[in-house]
């Protein structure tokens, strides 16, 4: 099947090649990013693109901040193509406003070991596994190498934020977590969890990168949630990291997936994104994605047809 591994042309500046999403400075000196079929899990890029998986993050990302646009701007222009945003210019917030509304994941892992502090929120004992919390909470990161857990006290303290935009933010991203959660509950979707970023532009908070895609949130099924709650059905790559858990050897994970492992990745995505937004993610049967994208940005004036 045709993937997008990645995407060249001499015609645009590189700015950033990353996990998934590559950077390119346009003409306008706006950012073209284009988002490829690359997975990574466990802060490493497989070498097993994911078909369908860049248009999937690209569409839902888009989805998402039109959905959005009432409660905070955002930084989508256009989208000149399926795996392409055209998007404007912001100086990136290096924080990561994680929002979590069941114990589950690396919170329950530090719970389990008798962790009680998450980013300055206190949580009791006696939880259990996917447990509820009474209302969401924010459990901030910092954007580095290594992203590590962090106080909002010494987010301002060590100058990422000032305690004015800190709050901002804080209240956006529950903002934005609670019109989601709304948003999927009524098509059987739970919202576990999920990650916002924001940049600055003008002195203007923007909303950045993605938003509720499968790539930056977590996501259950709400019927396999109210018969097991601890056996819930997981919507997004867990499926992809359990499967490289059980065939770690020597320490080492799987830097391939199966044909077999990459073809339900991809039926996952490509159903996750028809369950939230209602309609199935319009494929094509292009031989070439770098064709059809160049093609689509010549179109759109991004690029000049090659003579």
């Amino acid at each position: 099947m045709n993937t997008l591994n990645h995407f060249e042309t001499p015609q645009l500046e590189l700015l950033h090649r990353g996990k998934v999403r590559d950077s390119f400075r346009a003409p306008s000196g706006e950012r073209l990013i284009v988002v490829t079929d690359r997975l990574s899990a466990f802060d490493s890029v497989l070498e097993t693109p994911v078909a369908h998986k860049g248009a999937v993050l690209n569409g839902l990302a888009a989805f998402w901040f039109e959905k959005t646009r009432h409660i905070i701007p955002n930084h989508v222009i256009s989208l000149p193509d399926p795996n392409v945003t055209l998007a404007q210019e912001a100086e990136p917030i290096r924080v990561e406003m994680v929002v979590r509304h069941y114990l589950t994941g690396s919170m329950w892992r530090g719970y389990q070991q008798g962790q009680r502090s998450f980013s300055g929120v206190t949580v009791p004992d006696g939880l259990t596994k996917h447990q509820q919390f009474p209302e969401p909470i924010v459990t901030p990161t910092t954007k580095e190498e290594s992203d590590r857990e962090i106080t909002p006290e010494n987010l301002v303290a060590e100058g990422w934020v000032t305690a004015e935009l800190y709050e901002q933010m804080r209240v956006k991203a529950l903002e934005l977590f609670n019109f989601a959660s709304q948003w999927m509950a009524e098509r059987g979707i739970i919202l576990v969890d999920t990650k916002y970023e924001f940049g600055l532009r003008n002195g203007e908070l923007l909303l950045i990168d993605e938003i509720h895609t499968p790539d930056s949130s977590r996501f259950w099924s709400a019927d396999d949630y109210a018969r097991n709650p601890e056996a819930a059905e997981q919507m997004d790559k867990e499926y992809v990291r359990q499967w490289l858990i059980a065939h770690k050897q020597d320490g080492q994970y799987p830097r391939a997936l199966t044909p077999e492992v990459s073809a339900e990745a991809t039926r996952r995505y490509l159903d996750i994104y028809e369950r939230i937004t209602g309609a199935p993610l319009p494929t094509t049967s292009d031989d070439d994605m770098q064709t059809r994208m160049v093609s689509n940005l010549v179109r759109a004036g991004i690029i000049q047809e090659a003579i």
